[in-house]
């Protein structure tokens, strides 16, 4: 992908004690160059939903590049291990790179479930443990932000649009950068953050603040007062001229004058004055409908004579359906009286707090509102605040491996896979099948008997009208192998994914789940591993 790099904290240090301690347990017993196999995967979708994005690849393979130990590492490492760890190994450190790794991956974007591995690592086990920590924290907050943006553009038709609004309320610097770029990624059109847009090309959005209207006082606090038209080139009186359409506003939109505050459309004229092509104002500093709503049609009244185009208005407190339809109600009534047209369209933008409940509620009162800002329950994910990703051995020098447990979402499944998707004839994706790596791949119009991956009775036959193979080769001999898209390319084949599931899955409320299955040939398999690692018991 094309956006730039960011955040130097990614680096080798950033990982647990504990993988450090194992690659020299490893290393000591000299175990480091046994071969192994490791999924990266989740076990439940998050906020209660059916499905997540996948996010952060291009980032682990960003990493897994770059991957070396400074010499200022190896020093702390020195201060952090015991004083008998030999010095072989921190040279051992010292070289270590990602050369002889291989990483299978789902293309970022992807719409994933749970139990399906998103990462397959592949290598020395030294090697392939070191890199686990980053490559979770690299994956579970990318991918979880994601699919938070895409539940948020879910509840509403594809002709809103979402800016993110996030900066001020992120869990720092690093938290508030991922959340501008994987937002993107999910389907938001926008971002407030500019070094975000810098970063990865992502449109910056915003207008002004409360702060700039009520540093205003009066209309003797303008100091410029006139606007050059567009179109003639002639200067305009444009203060005045607000001011006249304010007078003309009053029969039209039924307000007392007096209650129109003066500050406010000085504070308005003069950021129309500084941006006359992108005038948005922010209408709720003091009352929107007896003050900020006439003060704004005054000044887009203005623009227009000066053949100019005003862009809209923001409302960020009160109820908002019910502002948003007063406004869309004065818009249509300023347009007729005026006859202009472009009036009755202008955009409404709205902010406030606003979570996934609050937009599926502004929907059911057919709000009137075009773009929502969404800041602190987007980027904080409050409904949910971590994916829960994990990293699981699978296989070691050709030995399959499995990790037990009496919560059954907990036990893996066993060796190197392949996964593939399902679709019906109707181009939705009807299931995902994973299968042994020596397996034949399933094909398309052939009768395919699918197993749930741990409960005997679930099963069903697929007969598909297609399938795709989910796994490339992102990773090997020291390159990334594979192309990355651009970041536009990967948020438009999101949106793909999403359309390619059904309705009923990506659904906010009661969604139907998806299934993940597994072949017969597999099933057997794991539970025949399962049956050989699982002590007999006695009872006497």
């Amino acid at each position: 992908m094309a956006s730039a790099e960011y955040s130097s904290v990614v680096q080798p240090l950033l990982t647990d004690l504990y993988q450090i301690s194992m690659a020299y347990a490893y290393w000591k017993n000299n175990k480091h160059q046994d071969q192994s196999a490791f999924d990266l995967y989740f076990r439940k979708n998050p906020f209660d939903g059916e499905f997540t994005l996948f996010a952060g690849l291009e980032e682990c393979l960003k990493f897994v590049r770059d991957y070396r130990f400074q010499q200022s590492d190896i020093d702390y490492l020195r201060t952090v291990l015991p004083s008998y760890v030999e010095n072989e190994f921190y040279e051992y450190l010292i070289q270590l790179d990602m050369k002889d790794m291989k990483i299978y991956s789902i293309p970022e974007g992807s719409v994933v479930f749970p139990r399906i591995p998103l990462l397959r690592i592949e290598g020395p086990i030294i090697k392939a443990q070191l890199l686990e920590t980053t490559l979770l924290a690299l994956v579970n907050f990318a991918s979880l932000v994601a699919t938070n943006a895409a539940r948020f553009r879910a509840t509403t038709g594809s002709d809103k649009t979402f800016h993110e609004f996030g900066l001020r309320r992120a869990q720092g610097p690093d938290g508030a950068l991922s959340a501008s770029k994987y937002c993107y990624l999910g389907g938001f059109d926008g971002t407030s953050n500019v070094l975000a847009g810098k970063l990865f090309g992502i449109p910056v959005k915003g207008t002004h603040a409360h702060a700039y209207v009520s540093s205003y006082k009066t209309m003797d606090d303008l100091k410029l007062r006139e606007l050059r038209d567009q179109t003639t080139g002639e200067v305009r009186p444009f203060a005045q001229m607000c001011v006249d359409y304010l007078e003309k506003l009053v029969p039209i939109l039924g307000f007392i004058l007096d209650e129109a505050n003066s500050g406010e459309l000085a504070a308005f004229i003069s950021y129309a004055i500084a941006f006359p092509t992108g005038f948005l104002g922010l209408v709720d500093t003091y009352d929107v409908l007896k003050s900020g709503v006439p003060n704004f049609l005054a000044v887009a009244l203005a623009l227009h004579e000066c053949h100019y185009q005003a862009i809209g208005l923001r409302l960020d407190s009160g109820d908002l359906a019910y502002l948003s339809l007063e406004v869309r109600d004065r818009f249509t009534r300023t347009s007729v009286a005026f006859n202009i047209p472009t009036i009755k369209t202008l955009t409404i933008v709205a902010s406030n707090d606003i979570n996934e409940n609050i937009l599926m509620s502004l929907e059911k009162q057919q709000h009137a509102i075009d773009t929502f800002g969404i800041g602190t329950h987007l980027v904080t994910c409050q409904k949910q605040p971590a994916l829960g990703c994990v990293y699981k051995l699978v296989e070691l020098n050709g030995s399959p491996r499995i990790k037990l447990s009496q919560d059954i979402s907990k036990v893996t499944i066993p060796g190197r896979k392949n996964l593939f998707r399902l679709y019906g004839q109707d181009g939705k994706a009807l299931c995902d099948l994973m299968t042994k790596m020596d397996e034949e791949e399933p094909k398309a119009r052939t009768r395919i008997l699918c197993r749930h991956p741990f409960l005997e009775k679930k099963r069903a036959y697929v007969t598909p009208s297609s399938v795709h193979a989910m796994y490339n080769l992102y990773w090997t001999d020291g390159e990334i192998r594979h192309p990355l898209p651009t970041w536009e390319e990967a948020r438009k084949f999101a949106q793909e994914q999403i359309q390619s599931l059904r309705k009923d899955h990506i659904r906010n409320l009661n969604p139907t789940p998806y299934k993940v299955s597994v072949t017969d040939e597999l099933y057997s398999f794991m539970h025949q591993l399962w049956i050989e690692s699982v002590p007999i018991g006695e009872l006497s």
